[in-house]
């Protein structure tokens, strides 16, 4: 009865790690820097060359506005002592609502510009993604981890040969630019 017992339990013990080792085998996990492979999108130069032109324009409309905003004031100053008390009050209201108004059209270009940046990187991150899918189906990733989530990295090994970051740059056509000498990975 008891070399049942063992024989049944070295049974279950190797059809255990038998199962285990089918299920490793089966996961392969990857992982990819997804903002170097956003850099590296020839698309990016374009992006951040519209985005500076769009930066620019509203920078420009936030000076021109506070510029006419400081004559206001200034003009507001000088006439102020021949003003009399309502006059001077009424002038008052007006210059506080004319700093309230661009105080909020800087909020609302500060919103602007980050409306704009999403739009524009919108279908890049949606073809660096479609790559990333397909890659992992191709080359049977079971989970693709980027590699890093805010500043700590969030997948602490992974093997050398699995080079998910280069497989998704050749499916997009880009090249991994070449490391300086001496520099390590």
């Amino acid at each position: 009865m008891m070399k049942i017992k063992v024989v049944l339990s070295a049974i279950a013990i190797f059809c255990v790690g038998f199962v285990a080792q089918a299920q490793a085998q089966e996961l392969k996990i990857g992982y990819t820097n997804v903002e170097l492979l956003m850099d590296l999108m020839p698309e990016m130069e374009q992006i951040a060359a519209d985005v500076q032109d769009y930066q620019a324009q509203l920078q420009t409309n936030i000076q021109t506005k506070a510029q006419d905003f400081q004559r206001k004031v200034q003009a507001y100053q000088q006439a102020a002592p021949t003003m009399t008390e309502d006059a001077r009050s009424a002038k008052e209201q007006e210059l506080q609502k004319l700093q309230q108004d661009v105080q909020k059209y800087e909020q609302d270009a500060q919103v602007s510009y980050q409306n704009k940046l999403q739009e524009l990187l919108a279908p890049v991150q949606q073809k660096v993604f479609n790559a990333i899918n397909a890659v992992a189906a191709e080359n049977n990733y079971s989970h693709v981890f980027s590699e890093s989530a805010g500043q700590s990295p969030i997948l602490l090994y992974t093997r050398d040969e699995d080079k998910f970051t280069e497989l998704v740059l050749a499916k997009l056509g880009v090249e991994l630019p070449a490391a300086p000498a001496g520099a390590g990975k």
